[in-house]
């Protein structure tokens, strides 16, 4: 009980289970670690501690994660009278609150898991940073004076700080990922249609978007995901059930992968940092020493110009939807004032967009998903190994800064999205993986990829890679 901060949520389950913890004492020293640490790094927003005191005083459900404490983001879902703000001013001034929440938190709570807060995000999780103006910059527990990341970099902070062992989190371009590169944590983002959005939910950003968890271990991942998966009524669409749980993969031995390597960015989109490159080159190398062969190769599909912007249309198009729902919750139309200015840029450039722009952009993301794709179903390929991001993480500021209408903001988010979004259009899933650190002392992810539905493999890959590097003892400056 000395070190909770420090033991990831399946420990902490256990010493439930076997009697030698309550879920009030996780939940209190939860709290406790919350409280001492959340006025230097501004995490969490939302603190629900009354509500989660009064449910351990109840009845927890007998769920495998009984009293376990986690956040959850204030984005990528509802959790019933909780607030629900998305980074954005308005929707924090009118306090709005829904009254039903998304399947996902009910699954997590059906676990047995206690909601002890939410965290921050940037407005509609625009960006690669989490600095709204609704709620000031969340910092990143390594070096307080850089971002965390974004759009979950509060949730990965969170968890990278030992607030919680786990955090709720989602991925419409890189969202899970990018922060769990720039804190030192593993993030995973599953197939498209693997984890249900709704039930307000559909198809968030045309498909674009994936939610799951960000974790200090790649058990907890892989029990959180075995409990989130699944069909549930109305959805549009749905992955594959798996052959069998994603907990049992781990210590599954991998084979000998076939793994590509590629460390420019697709499309050229921006320049990939000399430790971000060696970073993957570090851990190819380490994977041929498990056994792998691997090699420099990558779909030539990523070295299509035009992805970018097939993306933003879809994007901004779902961007000003997204206002108009608010406009509809405040009762009046959204102004400039309501919204951040590249959360309004945005939405007037989408003005220019008719519907034959959206179904066309859709259309071509998912023709260059096809040849994407065939260089793992048909070319040979088990995963690509990629760096998460093109930089070390940035100063506050950097990307948030929006003093010039929020052209800044946008061009800067690039060298961070680079690598990961376009996996949010072909529904892949896909990890980034803490096993390097600069010499400064900043977390650097790599990124594997594995085809459709292949979750499978990212996990047994994942723990062979954990079991032979552990990041688990790593401890950034801010800790509990």
């Amino acid at each position: 009980m000395t070190d909770l901060a420090s033991l990831d949520a399946t420990a902490q389950a256990d010493l439930v289970r076997n009697g030698d913890a309550q879920p009030s004492e996780l939940v209190d020293a939860a709290i406790a670690r919350i409280e001492l640490l959340n006025d230097e790094l501004n995490a969490v927003i939302h603190p629900l501690f009354d509500r989660a005191r009064a449910a351990v005083s109840g009845t927890l459900p007998d769920g495998p994660f009984r009293g376990v404490p986690i956040v959850v983001k204030d984005l990528d879902g509802e959790l019933a009278g909780a607030p629900y703000h998305c980074g954005n001013r308005l929707l924090k001034q009118l306090n709005y609150t829904p009254t039903v929440s998304s399947h996902l938190f009910a699954k997590l709570e059906a676990a047995g898991f206690v909601i002890v807060g939410k965290t921050n995000t940037p407005e509609l999780g625009l960006m690669t940073t989490t600095e709204p103006l609704a709620y000031g910059p969340t910092r990143n527990p390594w070096d307080t004076t850089r971002t965390p990341g974004g759009s979950s970099g509060a949730s990965a902070a969170a968890v990278a700080s030992g607030m919680v062992p786990l955090a709720h989190a989602g991925d419409g371009g890189g969202s899970i990922r990018i922060p769990s590169s720039m804190c030192g944590i593993f993030g995973l983002k599953p197939s498209r249609g693997r984890v249900s959005h709704g039930p307000a939910d559909s198809d968030p950003w045309g498909g674009l978007v994936m939610r799951h968890v960000v974790a200090r271990s790649v058990r907890d991942s892989a029990a959180v995901l075995d409990l989130l998966q699944g069909y549930m009524t109305g959805d549009p669409y749905t992955a594959p059930t798996p052959t069998r749980p994603y907990a049992q993969e781990l210590g599954t031995d991998p084979g000998k992968l076939r793994i590509g390597l590629r460390t420019n960015t697709p499309g050229d989109l921006a320049i990939t940092d000399p430790i971000c490159v060696a970073a993957a080159e570090d851990v190819g190398a380490l994977l041929a020493s498990l056994g792998h062969t691997v090699v420099n190769a990558s779909p030539t599909a990523l070295d299509e110009t035009d992805l970018m912007a097939n993306f933003s249309t879809v994007m901004m198009s779902w961007v000003r939807a997204e206002l108009a729902e608010i406009a509809e919750i405040a009762g009046r139309p959204i102004v400039a004032d309501d919204v951040e200015p590249m959360t309004w840029l945005f939405y007037e450039v989408s003005a220019g967009f008719d519907g034959g722009a959206y179904v066309t952009s859709l259309n071509k993301l998912q023709r260059w998903t096809r040849r994407m794709v065939s260089w793992w179903l048909d070319d040979g390929f088990d995963l690509l190994l990629t760096p998460t991001v093109a930089e070390p993480p940035p100063l506050i500021g950097d990307i948030g800064r929006q003093d010039d209408g929020g052209a800044n903001s946008s061009a800067r988010s690039i060298p961070f999205a680079a690598f990961p979004a376009p996996f949010n259009v072909t529904g892949q899933p896909a990890m980034s993986v803490p096993l390097y650190w600069s010499e400064s002392g900043l977390p650097i992810g790599v990124q594997l990829v594995a085809a459709p539905f292949r979750e499978d493999l990212l996990i047994r890959v994942a723990a062979q890679l954990e079991q032979a590097r552990p990041w688990a003892e790593r401890r950034p400056l801010v800790h509990a």
